[in-house]
């Protein structure tokens, strides 16, 4: 499920973060879908519950989570509002995108990749 690296210089929730993003981003974990409990994943990662809790509370308020009272914590859909996370992935995404220009990148290229990633759901 999430693999972490204790001699990652990343603190371990950030990569609970990164790895849970990557699950739902990539339908590994399908929209709906019940995501362990806090309790039952810091016992199979072997972390501190409050770790978990973190990494949860930080994806429900990006919007990758939802929790509903007394029956856990789920995969959303697609996000279609704005939010804290799209702003700095889309500022990322316009420095990257700045150097490959830079680097003789075609615009066409560039175009054509995000029209595969269009294409297959996010993944190339």
């Amino acid at each position: 499920m999430v693999q972490l690296n204790y001699r990652d210089a990343k603190p371990i929730y950030e990569q609970v973060k990164h790895g849970l993003r990557r699950l739902v981003i990539t339908h590994v974990i399908l929209p709906d879908e019940q995501l362990p409990s806090v309790r039952e994943l810091a016992a199979k990662l072997t972390i501190n519950p409050n770790t978990i809790q973190r990494a949860y509370r930080d994806l429900e308020a990006e919007g990758y989570l939802y929790s509903l009272p007394g029956r856990g914590t789920f995969a959303s859909h697609h996000i279609s509002m704005p939010s804290r996370r799209q702003t700095e992935l889309l500022s990322q995404f316009d420095e990257i995108t700045s150097e490959l220009l830079f680097l003789s990148v075609q615009k066409e290229d560039l175009c054509s990749r995000i029209e595969q990633l269009v294409k297959g759901g996010g993944q190339l």
